[in-house]
Parts: C-alpha cells; sequence; structure tokens
C-alpha cells in the first residue's frame, strides 16, 4: 500500500465519523431552538472543546506556526493575547451572558439579545447587527476554506481549487443538516485530535533535533533573534498582537457556546477545560514552528510554504497512516470553525433578518428549513471569495477578527456590565466600530502600523458610553430584569433557572 493511500484512509475515515455525527444530530433536531443552540443543554466539557475548536480554526496550526517559522518569537504574542483574552472572556462574559439571555425574552442569537435587553421596539439593532454577522463571517468562512484549500494542495498534491471544494462540501453536509448539535460534537472530535496532534508533533520533533539545546543552537544559526519575543518588533506592533484578545468578547461563534450551556454554573468548570486546552495548544503550535526551523536547517531542506509547516513535519516523522490522522487533525481545526461560523450566519439570516424585514413568521419545521437554506446560501458566497486566494490564511482570520471585535465585544461587555447602555448609544458603538475596523484594515500604511481592532475597539466604547449617557431613559423593567441576571449569574449554585424567570 502506497504512502498516499494510507493518508487517504485516514483522511476517509475523519471523514465519515464527522458525516456520522451529523447524522445523529439531524435525528435529534426537531425546531430553530434545537438547530441553533442545542436546547441549551450543553456541557461545560462540550461547550469548552467546542469554543476552543471553532475558535482556533487552520490559524492555529498553520497561520500562528507559519507566523513564527518566518519572524520567531515576536510573533508570539498573538498567542498571549488570546489565552488572556479566553480566560477573561469564560471568567466574566460566559456566566453573565448565560444568564443575562435566558431572562431576556430567551434569546438565542447575540443580535436577539442585544434587542431584547436594550427595549429596541424600532428592530434596527437587530437587523444592523445581523448584517454586520453575514459581512464579518463571509470572509471568516471563506478563510476556513482558503486553509482547506492549501491543506490538501500540501498534502495530498491536489489543486487549490479540489482541496478547497472537498472541504467546503464535506463541512456543508453534516452543518446542513445537524446544526449548532452537530457542529459542537464535532467540535468536541476535532478539538481532541487538534490538542494531541499539537503535543505529538513538537514532542517527537524535539528528538530529531537534540532536544531544546540542539533546537536552540539551530534557531541561533538560521536568526539569532529568532528566541526574541522583542527583536524585530515595535512597540505598536506587541499592542497590536496583544490586542487579539480584545476580539474575544464579541465573537459571535464563541459566545454563543456561553448561551448553550446547561447553567450558569458551567462557566467555572467551562473554563479551567477551555483555557487548559488553550495552554497546550498554542504552546504547542509554538514548538512546532521552532521545531521545523531547526529540523530544516539540520537537514538543509526548504520550505516553500511556511504555513505548512506543521503539515510537512507530520509527514516527514511518522508512519503515513499516523501521518493521515495528524493530518486530520488540521483539517479538523479548519472545518470545526467553519461549521460554527456558518450556524452563527445562518441565524442571522433567518432570526435576524428574515423574521424582522420581512415580518413573517413560520412552522418550527419551516425555520430549520430556512436555517438550512441560509447555511447553502452563505457556503457558496464564501466558496466563490475563496476562489481568489488573495490573502494569508492570518490575514483573513485578523481582518474578520477584528470587525467582531470592533462590533460586538464593547456592546456586550456595556450590556452585561453596565445598566445605561441605550439602544442609540449601542447603534453608534457598534456601526463606528465596525466601519473603522473595515476601513482601517483596508489601509495597508494603517494595518500594518496597528492592529485595526485597537482604534474600532476604542471608538466603540467612546461613543457608546458618550451617546448612552445622553439618551439614556429609565426602566423599571429593564432595572428588574438586570438585577435578576446578576443574581443568576452570581448564584449559579442555585440550579438552572427555569422558565418562570423568563419573562
Amino acid at each position: 500500500m502506497t504512502d498516499q493511500m494510507y493518508k487517504v484512509i485516514a483522511m476517509a475515515v475523519y471523514m465519515l465519523a464527522m458525516l456520522a455525527i451529523g447524522w445523529w444530530a439531524y435525528r435529534k433536531t426537531n425546531n430553530l431552538d434545537d438547530y441553533m443552540l442545542a436546547g441549551r443543554d450543553l456541557k461545560p466539557g462540550v461547550a469548552a472543546l467546542s469554543a476552543g475548536a471553532s475558535d482556533m480554526s487552520g490559524w492555529l496550526l498553520m497561520g500562528l506556526p507559519g507566523a513564527i517559522y518566518v519572524s520567531g518569537l515576536v510573533e508570539g504574542w498573538i498567542a498571549v493575547g488570546l489565552t488572556v483574552g479566553a480566560w477573561l472572556n469564560w471568567k466574566f462574559v460566559a456566566p453573565r451572558l448565560r444568564a443575562y439571555t435566558l431572562v431576556a425574552n430567551n434569546s438565542i442569537t447575540v443580535p436577539s439579545f442585544l434587542e431584547n435587553r436594550l427595549r429596541d421596539r424600532s428592530r434596527t439593532l437587530r437587523v444592523v447587527s445581523g448584517v454586520i454577522i453575514l459581512v464579518f463571517f463571509t470572509f471568516y468562512v471563506s478563510s476556513g476554506m482558503v486553509a482547506g484549500g492549501v491543506f490538501f494542495e500540501t498534502s495530498f498534491g491536489s489543486s487549490y481549487m479540489a482541496g478547497m471544494l472537498i472541504v467546503a462540501v464535506v463541512t456543508i453536509a453534516y452543518t446542513l443538516f445537524g446544526g449548532f448539535l452537530a457542529a459542537s460534537y464535532t467540535d468536541v472530535v476535532q478539538g481532541l485530535m487538534m490538542v494531541a496532534a499539537l503535543v505529538l508533533v513538537p514532542v517527537v520533533g524535539l528528538t530529531q533535533v537534540g532536544g531544546f539545546g540542539g533546537m536552540a543552537q539551530s534557531l541561533r544559526e538560521v536568526n539569532p533573534d529568532m528566541l526574541d519575543p522583542i527583536a524585530g518588533g515595535t512597540a505598536l506592533g506587541i499592542i497590536s498582537a496583544l490586542a487579539w484578545g480584545l476580539g474575544y468578547f464579541g465573537q459571535p461563534h464563541i459566545i454563543v457556546r456561553f448561551m448553550a450551556l446547561r447553567s450558569p454554573a458551567d462557566a467555572k468548570a467551562g473554563r479551567r477545560i477551555g483555557v487548559g486546552w488553550m495552554l497546550f495548544s498554542v504552546v504547542g503550535a509554538i514548538l512546532t514552528a521552532l521545531v521545523g526551523v531547526a529540523y530544516f536547517q539540520q537537514n538543509a531542506l526548504t520550505l516553500d510554504e511556511p504555513e505548512a509547516v506543521f503539515l510537512s513535519l507530520a509527514q516527514i516523522f511518522f508512519h503515513p497512516l499516523v501521518a493521515g490522522f495528524v493530518l486530520a487533525a488540521v483539517l479538523a481545526a479548519i472545518m470545526s470553525t467553519i461549521s460554527s461560523q456558518l450556524i452563527v450566519t445562518s441565524s442571522a439570516l433567518v432570526e435576524d433578518l428574515y423574521k424582522i424585514v420581512l415580518k413573517r413568521d413560520a412552522s418550527p419545521r419551516s425555520m430549520v428549513m430556512l436555517g438550512r437554506l441560509g447555511v447553502l446560501v452563505v457556503s457558496v458566497i464564501s466558496i466563490l471569495i475563496a476562489f481568489g486566494r488573495n490573502d494569508t490564511i492570518l490575514d483573513l482570520v485578523g481582518f474578520a477578527w477584528a470587525g467582531f471585535g470592533a462590533a460586538f465585544g464593547p456592546t456586550i461587555l456595556l450590556a452585561l456590565f453596565w445598566r445605561r447602555l441605550s439602544t442609540a448609544g449601542a447603534l453608534a458603538g457598534m456601526i463606528a466600530g465596525a466601519v473603522t475596523a473595515y476601513v482601517w484594515g483596508s489601509i495597508d500604511s494603517l494595518s500594518g502600523t496597528l492592529y485595526e481592532i485597537v482604534p474600532g475597539f476604542a471608538i466603540n466604547i467612546i461613543l457608546s458610553v458618550v451617546v448612552s449617557i445622553l439618551t439614556h431613559k429609565p426602566s423599571a423593567d429593564v432595572e428588574e430584569e438586570f438585577n435578576e441576571a446578576v443574581r443568576l449569574a452570581k448564584e449559579p449554585a442555585a440550579g438552572t433557572p427555569e422558565a418562570s424567570v423568563v419573562r
């Protein structure tokens, strides 16, 4: 049996497993609440691994190792910012959001939560939020398609286009039918595969390059500053990298996992599992890049595609069958993010645009069908964008991450922790944050100096606070609901909130 055949077998086993989970989830999905939020019944371990896997995507196994392979540890500040941001998100946002989305009329999407929380009778806030989700997630999903094409091109020698379409078709299939439940449980499998691969590759690699000492010696020969986290960087560059952590508060595909937890109490266990998973993963990704530099230097080899360093090492170090499953972990990272983003985008189309703009409702079965149609529409548009393959994976992810972080991050934080946020304030801040991130990120001279999430986040907060102070009107109903959410988030041990608290 050829090496290629072994890898194909491993990949086929993985793909079939994902489709099987999708079919299982399909049989358990009865209405839109099931399709979009799994009935708010996710266990903390499932939510944590799902959030991590859907968060990291191909960036973790391809984008980050590629950046460090080229520039050294100065690129590692992104990982530091993300880890801190993830911890803060689980610690402060998760329990409050889980409680508040329930008491705020059982909101199942981020836009519907903001509308219910702020009593926006015009529905403008919900529509604007839905449009922002559609725009930036289309770019985000496209980055996953690009990563899939690069993966198959590098690992199997196929064309970029064929690889991209294979990833798209399989991911769309299990997401289309299984919805949020399928996305979450495939994420668990994918998250475990990712962390196992990110531990296995650098550990075996260290034995090949002479341990940490041999690796360090080779790195110094390639670039004396490779292990210096400051060399080659600027103050604004490091701030930009750390600022990636700000994006966590506004990523709909991540915070929706908090909304799906069984209770606010589960956020504590979820935080420990999720942040632990992330620490192993980012350290493994960094070590993979450094081992790669040392290995190629010691063996006088060249690597044409830095973002493929993980893929190349896996195929060098392991038997083709083992390498096939390690490579499947990369595919898992890509597909887990695409599926989660497709579900959130579909919910924006159906729950936040179709029902609001067209003022139509439908039966539970029809709403699920519309949700699936939404997945299909966004997928096709993302595939068309991915045909161009104009940017690196990290660039595409960075652009979308900043857009969400700047648009939703401050708005979510203020909605959860500041009583005086108004609809006008939220709208002004959200639009200004999204536009700033989009324009700033589109101008190379600006985005090359400071990551667009920083000005976008700052402008959102300033406008939201100033406009809210000018337009806020006290409401006993809003005040009561805010207090109830605070109580439930602070006293999670009392049990899962029952329907009696839903207004």
